[in-house]
């Protein structure tokens, strides 16, 4: 996905002279808060390597709700576009290499080239899809139906996250994930 995104303003030579520079680069080691839950966000992040995870705090325990991986974007959108406090934490699993935009240049790149506007607006139709399917997902599936979805359609997250993370994605504890595998 930030693949076509920036390939989408690649296109004229000229318009990418000057947005590259409005993406960051920079490299995050595993563990880093990028986003803290009760701060606005100021950037949005394009993973280009690595492994990142939203939680939230719920009565001391932390609950992540998704994973993100090499070629996704990741921001707290509500907070970034309107200017909320994050409901949740955006950390670093693995070492990252993430490009980061600010909220004054991304705004500029979504006014200035209407082709990366519509490759957002795909990203963000997809993320709501996603997020739909999950919250189905947590209403009708049982825990070993959705630790079953995630084998044969996210063999990634089974493969890269510790089981503690799956756990709480899927809202069990470590100890019922551990039967759910050896069932």
């Amino acid at each position: 996905m930030i693949d076509r995104l920036i390939n989408t303003i690649k296109e004229d030579q000229k318009t990418w002279a000057h947005f590259k520079k409005l993406f960051i680069e920079r490299e995050f080691a595993s563990k880093t808060i990028l986003l803290q839950e009760g701060e606005i966000s100021k950037n949005i992040f394009f993973i280009k390597n690595g492994c990142l995870r939203e939680w939230f705090n719920k009565d001391g325990k932390d609950i992540t709700f998704q994973f993100f991986f090499e070629g996704q974007a990741v921001a707290s959108i509500d907070s970034f576009m309107n200017n909320k406090p994050s409901l949740f934490t955006i950390e670093s699993i693995e070492p990252s290499i993430l490009l980061s935009v600010n909220k004054r240049d991304f705004e500029e790149l979504l006014t200035t080239y209407p082709k990366f506007q519509i490759e957002f607006q795909n990203l963000i139709f997809q993320r709501l899809s996603n997020y739909t399917q999950l919250f189905l997902s947590r209403i009708k599936d049982t825990p070993e139906e959705r630790y079953n979805d995630l084998i044969r359609n996210y063999p990634e997250i089974i493969k890269r996250i510790p089981q503690h993370y799956i756990a709480s994605f899927l809202g069990i504890t470590p100890i019922s994930l551990s039967r759910i595998r050896h069932r």
